[in-house]
């Protein structure tokens, strides 16, 4: 049985190990774990950061994602990035991000605050590229640049 819902921050410790995981997996990054402990605690306590879900499998929480606001003058309303996804190794090709995506969608297409969903994704992760192009979105429209301290 999958549940899709969203985090409380009890969940914060298996978030955390998750986002460690996760930068290990995909660019070989080993992160601060206080850092990244005080990364998550600080959605937890403002909202206005974004927002974590969760999916647990019988229980167990085996997956993680985070929502992230953007306000599009645009649009007169805010787009919604899903970052810092997650899913445990023995987990993945289940389902859990496509009822994760799911949930949020559906929360998206119920609300009059919200443009649409976005991400990005790490240029050698292909394995990911498939699973968004699957579930309908498009990396045809804009590229991203940054500029990191």
């Amino acid at each position: 049985m999958i549940n899709v819902r969203f985090a409380i921050p009890e969940d914060a410790k298996d978030i955390v190990e998750f986002q460690l995981k996760m930068a290990r997996e995909t660019e070989n990054l080993a992160l601060n774990p206080d850092t990244v402990y005080k990364g998550v605690a600080a959605v937890f306590n403002d909202n206005s950061k974004g927002k974590y879900f969760v999916a647990e499998y019988h229980g167990e929480i085996v997956a993680s994602m985070m929502l992230t606001p953007e306000w599009s003058d645009w649009r007169n309303s805010t787009f919604l990035w899903i970052q810092s996804v997650y899913v445990m190794p023995g987990f993945r090709r289940m389902g859990l991000f496509r009822r994760m995506y799911e949930f949020v969608k559906e929360m998206v297409e119920n609300s009059q605050e919200y443009a649409g969903l976005r991400l990005y994704v790490e240029v050698n992760n292909k394995d990911a590229q498939k699973v968004y192009n699957l579930l309908g979105m498009t990396g045809e429209h804009y590229r991203m640049f940054e500029w990191e301290k």
